[in-house]
């Protein structure tokens, strides 16, 4: 089965064309880094315009580069929810248009459903059901039980900032580039994590949520300090990155304590992360429990795992061309 997938959800214009689920013969993102930089984060209005802009030469790019055509893909798996609701209308609009236009089965994806099929793409092995998932992005963190691809439960997730979010905002305060993210991971590699014991978030109930307020607030107030003034920024960046893993870590061993899974997967934008991958796998080594984690292109928003999602959840994804909405408010 080939399938074309679309994913618009917040400021990456993207497409791809999978075969079976897995294979990945192209996949086309552009990013908008450029044109939100200067205002410190994503505007929602900008980023709906460049997809606007760029959206129908991304789906001829990734229909060339895949040497398939409209005739030959099989369906249309489009990003419906969540996401920046401007973003999500125009790729939706696209593929309904594409669906009715071609006679195609469109598939309507939630993002997040995506991310947990990312661990899927370009590799022979596909973890095992049940497995757990780490889904760490800018906008969303939480732990998933995966039963089946179509049965999931969320376990944990956070009561307010993402650890994506946490990482972003932390690096405006050490005076870093946007996207911070990456560039505080960078920084970090040269840092001490043990410089300085930031707070590590322990919810009193024995739940699996997650915070990362308290954390950035301790990071900003100890900037602002005496000592802070004089921190090396490589110290501070490698202390909260330090914290952020740790925390993130506790919970998948919490959640394996209570359960059986087959395998642990990690997805997201900072599955990305130095630190966390290496975590990761020495938890996996530890424990004896496989790990799959996306190659970079692959943790990132992604077409690609839009169509697998389609592939792998069928029919239960199927929407009608006519009357299928964006829901910038899905829930998982």
């Amino acid at each position: 089965m080939l399938l074309l997938g679309i994913e618009t959800s917040c400021d990456d214009t993207a497409t791809a064309v999978v075969r079976d689920g897995r294979d990945v013969l192209s996949s086309v993102a552009t990013n908008q880094d450029e044109f939100h930089a200067k205002y410190g984060g994503i505007v929602p209005e900008i980023a709906s315009r460049r997809h606007v802009a760029l959206l129908s030469a991304a789906v001829e790019d990734a229909l060339d580069r895949a040497g398939a055509s409209f005739a030959t893909i099989d369906g249309i798996a489009v990003t419906a929810g969540p996401g920046l609701i401007g973003s999500l209308v125009v790729g939706v609009a696209s593929a309904k248009a594409l669906a009715f236009a071609l006679r195609k089965p469109l598939y309507a994806i939630n993002h997040l459903h995506g991310h947990v099929f990312a661990p899927f793409l370009d590799r022979a092995e596909t973890p095992p059901y049940p497995f757990l998932v780490l889904l760490v992005s800018g906008g969303h963190s939480q732990l998933v039980a995966v039963e089946s691809a179509t049965e999931m439960t969320v376990l944990g997730r956070t009561h307010d900032d993402a650890a994506g979010e946490a990482y972003d905002k932390t690096a405006r305060l050490l005076g870093l580039p946007y996207p911070g993210g990456p560039q505080l991971d960078r920084l970090a590699r040269d840092g001490n994590p043990t410089a300085y014991a930031f707070p590590r978030h322990r919810p009193a109930d024995g739940s699996l949520d997650l915070s990362f307020s308290g954390l950035k607030t301790s990071v900003r107030y100890f900037l602002e300090s005496d000592a802070g003034r004089d921190a090396d920024p490589a110290d501070v960046a490698a202390s909260f990155q330090a914290a952020v893993v740790d925390v993130l870590m506790a919970r998948v061993d919490a959640a394996f304590s209570r359960a059986r899974y087959n395998a642990v997967a990690v997805s997201g934008g900072v599955a990305a992360n130095s630190r966390l991958q290496a975590a990761v796998h020495d938890w996996s080594s530890r424990n004896n429990v496989p790990v799959f984690i996306p190659p970079p292109k692959y943790c990132t928003d992604n077409a690609a795992m839009i169509a697998a999602a389609a592939f792998y959840q069928g029919s239960a994804t199927f929407a009608d061309a006519m009357t299928l909405s964006a829901d910038a408010n899905l829930p998982f």
